[in-house]
């Protein structure tokens, strides 16, 4: 039991930026972000003896770290959920990059705000670098389901960053 426990606590120092990532698209404060951390955290050693193996720890971990962040939100019955960027200032780009990319990835982040909750999973793996085959196995989904709703997601934001815009 020392043992699991050991493995486990390494594990989640390891790849806590998962799980802070995942907080951040499905909070907009830090008391909630503080709870989903703790939730999703809970849900892995539950589910820890489930994890066999045949994917990443990585892949498995953003699985049951999304399906949680889900679940809490619809739990507490936010219709919406935003991402603060004052909040979440770790989100900027260094002063090295020019404003126009400072906007740009202003103007994305606050876009996933009108995205439901899939959608914004989907992005936040995509901007991870997972390959379709990684994103299909964390959601559940087949790969070729995967680049469909990717290519939308992508066109939708694409309209929304539009409408932001003007």
């Amino acid at each position: 039991m020392k043992n699991k426990e050991k493995v486990f606590s390494e594990l989640i120092t390891n790849n806590q930026r998962i799980i802070h990532k995942v907080c951040s698209i499905y909070t907009n404060d830090q008391e909630s972000h503080n709870d989903l951390f703790q939730e999703i955290v809970l849900q892995l050693w539950r589910s820890f003896e489930s994890f066999k193996g045949n994917a990443k720890f990585s892949t498995w971990m953003y699985r049951v770290g999304l399906n949680t962040a889900i679940t809490h939100v619809r739990k507490k019955n936010k219709s919406a959920v935003t991402l603060s960027l004052e909040e979440h200032h770790y989100l900027h780009l260094s002063n090295d990059h020019d404003e126009n990319k400072q906007e740009q990835l202003d103007l994305l982040y606050q876009s996933l705000k009108f995205l439901n909750d899939i959608e914004r999973a989907l992005v936040l793996l995509y901007l991870e670098d997972l390959s379709y085959k990684e994103i299909s196995e964390t959601l559940g989904i087949t790969e070729g389901n995967a680049r469909v709703k990717m290519n939308r997601v992508k066109n939708k934001l694409k309209e929304i960053i539009a409408n932001l815009s003007n």
